[in-house]
């Protein structure tokens, strides 16, 4: 190994350069990084440190890896449940959210007041009727 170059900081201080660390480019090559911590038997950031390799990068290809093959995960959220598991189930019934509409009613209202003329049918919301009625008393 060579002596690193030391740097003066902005405090006059001298202290270790920051080298830049590679980033894993693809799965391969993740792949090819995380097999050699395997063998040299050393958790993977202290690998990645020693190596010059990113070891945020490193770890998130790990994690991804580790998902998509059905790897161990660190999550603590507890595994979905099998298919045999699902198919035992009650099924759910379907809840109608949205109530039916009401179907047009034949009959028609008229309620004139001055030179103001309402509509309405069977179905009328009476509340919405009175607030109507009151802002045209109130012109």
């Amino acid at each position: 190994m060579t002596a690193a170059r030391r740097v003066e900081s902005l405090d006059g201080s001298e202290e270790e350069p920051m080298t830049e660390r590679r980033k894993i480019t693809d799965e391969a090559d993740a792949r090819r990084c995380l097999a050699a911590a395997r063998r040299a038997g050393e958790r993977v950031g202290r690998w990645a440190q020693a190596n010059g390799v990113d070891g945020r990068s490193l770890n998130a290809w790990r994690m991804n890896l580790a998902r998509d093959c059905g790897g161990p995960r660190r999550s603590r959220q507890a595994a979905p449940p099998s298919s045999a598991a699902l198919a035992a189930r009650p099924r759910a019934a379907l809840v109608e959210l949205i109530p039916e509409a009401r179907p047009d009613a034949a009959a028609r209202y008229v309620v004139l007041i001055g030179d103001v003329r309402i509509e309405v049918s069977d179905g009328f919301d009476v509340t919405t009727l009175r607030r109507l009625v009151g802002a045209l008393r109130a012109c």
